[in-house]
Order: structure tokens, then C-alpha cells, then sequence
């Protein structure tokens, strides 16, 4: 899990919002049109699509582009026709990277992927290769700070409410719940006015490398940065785990 939070932290901090904020938005619209292509425009009744919109208002995605992005998956609107595909490998020191793809090309962005993983010390493997080493989960990050409750009132209001693991990690509180039970605690933290870090339904591993070598800890977030660069590319997972410490060097 450690890796996890980690390069979800990474991406936070190293993420250029006003740079890259096209390239946000092209992504978030994406991921609403395949969402309401697969089961319908209606956000009450179709979970992907209810969490693809709120991912993109938290970033804020204009409206318009959010019900075109919705029309655009329901065939209301013309647009690109477009592929979800995963691609799995292996990045340095043998870390498992799991990538969401969503292309109107499969031809052109296989290649593309593999060039990547290649000229960053990883390989890009057969489908399954990795998958089965992470699990579908509801996430959540919560900063400690005075303004929450303690440890022990806090993992009881999360496990009441859903949550399956509960730990601390380096200064935050992590929580982990089934998919199903992923709104329900949000909008309990909500409710009590809990401000996280992160909450999102992802993959996260089941098990972590540690990555000990600050070379080797520097080509690994090299190699998930391309990829996170990449048009096509959605979500990049991995399941490394690099001392704080080592972190801390290489964000200086």
C-alpha cells in the first residue's frame, strides 16, 4: 500500500496544474464518455460515470465539457471512438506497473507504451502478468492534524462505516474500503467536515518492493512520469515502496 500513497503523493506534488491542465481535462472527459458509452448517462444508477463526474467538478472541469463528455459516450454528439485497454510490465527492480489506457488507436499507443517502459529500464509484459497483484479499493488519505479526531475515535467512525484496513504512514492516516462502501464513508468524512488528501476508487497493490537504491528509486518515478505523460494513458499503478527518507533526496 505503501507505494500507493506514495506516488499518488508524488503525482500531487510534482503535478504542474496550470501546464497540464488541457491535457487534465482531455483525460477526465474521456473517462466520462467511455463511462456513460458503457452504462448509460444517468450518475445515479451508473457508479463509473457518478465518479468520473466528480473527479472532473474537484478539478474543475466546466460543465459544458462534462455534459458534452456525457453526450459524446450516449452517441447524442459525434466523437472519437474509443478503446479501454490495459497494459501491464515491470519497471526497475522489478516493481509491477499496471497502466488504464483508453486510445482511438490500440496500433499506435501499444508501441508508444512499450518504447517508454524500454528506454526507462522496465519491459512491458503479456496481459495478466501483474494484475492479479492488485485489488479494485475505495482510498482514502487523511493528513494528521489536531482538527481530526483521535487515532482510535477515527478508525472506529471509518470501520462503522465501511472501511476494511485503517494504518498510519508517514504522517497521514490510510484507509481502505470495498468499492461498494466507497461513497458511503466519503460522505461521512464530508459530513464532519474531514479534509483528505485523496479519495478515489483504484488498484492498489496487495503486496510492495521495497526499492532501497536512490538510482534505481529515481528511474522508477522517471518511468511512471512518462507514462503518466502519455495522451493515452489514464491511470498508472505500481506497487513500489521507497524509504521516506530516499523520497525527500530526490524531491530536493
Amino acid at each position: 500500500m505503501a507505494g500507493h500513497s506514495k506516488w499518488a503523493n508524488v503525482k500531487h506534488r510534482k503535478a504542474r496544474v496550470d501546464a497540464q491542465k488541457g491535457k487534465v481535462f482531455t483525460k477526465l472527459a474521456r473517462e466520462i464518455t467511455v463511462a456513460a458509452r458503457e452504462s448509460g448517462g444517468d450518475i445515479e444508477l451508473n457508479f463509473r460515470l457518478r465518479l468520473a463526474v466528480q473527479k472532473a467538478r474537484e478539478a474543475n472541469l466546466p460543465g459544458e465539457n462534462i455534459n458534452r463528455a456525457i453526450q459524446k459516450g450516449l452517441g447524442e454528439i459525434e466523437g472519437v471512438e474509443l478503446e479501454q485497454v490495459t497494459y501491464e510490465g515491470y519497471g526497475p527492480g522489478g516493481i509491477a506497473v499496471l497502466i488504464d489506457i483508453l486510445t482511438d488507436n490500440r496500433n499506435r499507443t501499444a508501441p508508444e507504451i512499450r518504447h517508454i517502459f524500454s528506454r526507462r529500464g522496465g519491459n512491458m509484459g503479456e496481459s495478466g502478468c501483474v494484475s492479479w497483484m492488485f485489488k479494485r479499493k475505495g482510498y482514502f488519505t487523511l493528513e494528521k492534524q489536531a482538527s481530526l479526531p483521535s487515532e482510535d475515535d477515527l478508525m472506529m467512525l471509518a470501520l462503522e462505516n465501511g472501511a476494511e484496513d485503517f494504518k498510519e504512514e508517514d504522517g497521514n492516516y490510510v484507509i481502505i474500503t470495498p468499492p461498494e462502501d466507497f461513497e458511503n464513508l466519503k460522505e461521512t468524512f464530508l459530513e464532519k467536515k474531514f479534509e483528505f488528501t485523496s479519495a478515489e476508487v483504484t488498484m492498489v497493490p496487495e503486496n510492495t518492493i521495497q526499492v532501497n537504491d536512490p538510482e534505481e528509486a529515481a528511474k522508477v518515478l522517471r518511468l511512471l512520469e512518462a507514462l503518466e505523460e502519455h495522451d493515452d494513458v489514464q491511470n498508472v499503478y505500481a506497487n513500489f515502496d521507497i524509504p521516506e527518507e530516499i523520497m525527500q533526496s530526490l524531491e530536493t
